[in-house]
């Protein structure tokens, strides 16, 4: 059976996933223009610098401070390359904090799918009021 395309991104997006070094969760993004990719990332730490894998997580209020999230991630390899993503949308494995929430917004994205929710409700209230549709793939 051939995947739609919103499953076939998020496919993508889960496989980038498996790229992530932090332990505690393991995220993909892959940022998507007219049917084509212009951008993936995945949770990790700065380059250069130790991997949660091999030195564990540095926690702050729950979270994991060490690594770049993939959304951020994804948004800073169309930078880097040059890739206007103005527009664009962005298939995420979890839909992102609040943090990763404002640089998609305000990095023109327009829509969000996630394939679960990771529990940041501020993100939701203030898409609808920014136009960002928020766009469930859960199962």
């Amino acid at each position: 059976m051939r995947a739609d395309w919103n499953t076939y991104f998020m496919n993508i997006a889960r496989a980038a996933a498996t790229r992530s070094t932090c332990a505690r969760k393991h995220v993909g993004a892959v940022i998507v223009r007219d049917k084509s990719i212009l951008s993936t990332g995945y949770n990790g730490s700065i380059p250069g610098m130790p991997h949660c894998t091999e030195i564990g997580c540095d926690i702050e209020n729950g979270h994991c401070i060490a690594t770049v999230h993939a959304e951020a991630n994804a948004i800073i390899q169309a930078a880097k390359h040059g890739m206007c993503i103005d527009g664009a949308d962005i298939y995420v494995t979890a839909s992102p904090c609040w943090n990763c929430f404002k640089l998609i917004a305000n990095s023109g994205i327009k829509r969000i799918y996630y394939g679960e929710f990771y529990g940041d409700e501020k993100s939701l209230k203030v898409a609808k009021q920014c136009g960002i549709e928020l766009i469930s793939m859960e199962k």
